[in-house]
């Protein structure tokens, strides 16, 4: 077992934004960016991340803009390519190229910067519980779901109801100290999500069939090898999606973890890090 030595660190993304990172384990060890999905923070990789490091990577997890420690967007928008722009950004800090973890809008971004000029230098990409289509369904069940607590929650048991309410599957935690890290109490007394509301504001001109069609192109671009991780009992990719997925590559590797929804590693961690460890140790720079 390696050092699982922690430090927080800042990287500046498109525009100079500052965005904020943990980074873990050795500092000569293989590099490997963790993306999280959209409404989460860089808390949500604490556990895999731990995992990754005490295996000898060099593990950082980031804040994606308008989401945890890093800072909002100035104008309040947060198209597809800010996303893509600010990880460009970060990677070229990278001494290395670094193996990229995207969950959901993390694993997006992560097709856009690999897959469209100009494209960043990375050793491989893992998608979690995403392919390169927006499942129209899935994605309006999780943005629905953050629109609809959006206004915050007078208490942690509120939001506490609310989460045990989206995701059944999950017994309701007793202690809501996991939870107090993902919200903030703000002055008027109530917790509010640890992201920025613009993100899931509808945005003018979005077109899904289009970003799908984006998407597609860019991952069938990506020069680097690829892995897809999803749920079986996923709400964004269902058992027709993993195989459309295989069908368009046919040279990428897939794993599904029995059982698990769309929050892979928070459903099953160990069956995650199992998965995805082979793939890492074959591809690190």
């Amino acid at each position: 077992m390696t050092s699982q030595a922690e430090a927080i660190v800042s990287y500046r993304g498109a525009d100079g934004i500052q965005l904020a990172a943990t980074r873990y384990g050795p500092a000569e060890g293989a590099p490997v960016l963790m993306l999280h999905g959209g409404g989460q923070t860089r808390g949500a990789w604490s556990t895999s991340a731990r995992a990754m490091a005490a295996q000898g990577f060099a593990v950082t997890a980031l804040d994606l803009r308008g989401h945890g420690d890093s800072a909002w967007s100035p104008d309040g928008l947060y198209p597809m390519d800010a996303f893509a722009d600010d990880l460009r950004a970060v990677i070229a800090e990278c001494e290395r190229p670094p193996l990229l973890v995207g969950a959901s809008l993390g694993g997006l971004s992560s097709l856009l910067t690999l897959g469209e000029a100009p494209r960043a230098s990375a050793a491989g990409v893992v998608l979690v519980d995403i392919v390169p289509w927006i499942e129209q369904r899935g994605g309006e069940q999780v943005v629905g779901f953050m629109r609809g607590t959006s206004g915050g929650f007078d208490t942690l048991e509120e939001a506490a109801d609310a989460i045990a309410g989206y995701l059944p599957h999950r017994p309701r935690p007793e202690r809501l100290d996991g939870l107090s890290r993902n919200l903030r109490q703000r002055s008027d007394g109530r917790w509010y999500w640890h992201w920025d509301p613009g993100f899931v504001r509808p945005q003018e001109g979005w077109n899904m069939d289009r970003m799908n069609e984006r998407l597609s192109a860019a991952a069938r671009a990506v020069a680097v090898p690829m892995m897809l991780v999803h749920g079986t009992k996923s709400e964004i990719v269902t058992a027709d999606g993993a195989e459309r997925f295989r069908d368009m590559l046919p040279g990428a590797q897939v794993i599904a973890i029995e059982g698990a929804h769309h929050m892979v590693a928070g459903d099953d961690n160990d069956a995650f890090i199992d998965a995805m460890l082979p793939f890492l140790r074959s591809h690190a720079a």
